[in-house]
């Protein structure tokens, strides 16, 4: 991942492995960490009654990152998103794709199932207009200019 960060970013290589990919592991322990925390509370309240809380997924998240750092971005739009059990529609730069399309692959290879998480490149006004527009992407997280 470090040399294909820095090759795909023009980053060099330190850089690549000491704060970005550094960034990352800390960012997925952060977010594994919580997966099994959130969830609803129970509130107490006087007399007959039962009330409680509860947290549910938003569902599809549609996330648009930029070039400037491919890998962390791509880490920290899909961690969250996947702990709170969303689903993932993620498009990468269309200068640096490369980091996004090889995780997917380690994503597959880790096991997860078919749709979870969906890498759509392409250019803005096509593939990010097609995600940010579309009826089932439930939300849309955007970093980057316009």
């Amino acid at each position: 991942l470090q040399t294909m960060e820095a090759i795909d970013g023009g980053k060099l290589f330190s850089t690549a492995y000491l704060m970005d990919l550094g960034a990352c592991i800390k960012t997925l322990r952060y977010c594994a960490g919580w997966a099994d925390k959130i969830h609803g509370r129970t509130v107490p309240m006087d007399g007959n009654f039962f009330t409680f809380t509860r947290h549910e997924p938003i569902g599809v998240c549609g996330q648009i990152i930029p070039w400037n750092f491919p890998l962390v971005m791509f880490i920290w739009k899909i961690a969250p998103a996947l702990c709170c059990g969303n689903t993932v529609v993620i498009k990468p730069a269309e200068q640096t794709p490369l980091t996004a399309l090889y995780m997917g692959s380690l994503i597959k290879e880790a096991g997860f199932p078919p749709g979870v998480v969906n890498i759509v490149p392409g250019f803005g006004p096509t593939a990010g207009a097609a995600i940010s527009h579309h009826m089932d992407v439930d939300k849309v997280a955007f970093t980057g200019s316009t």
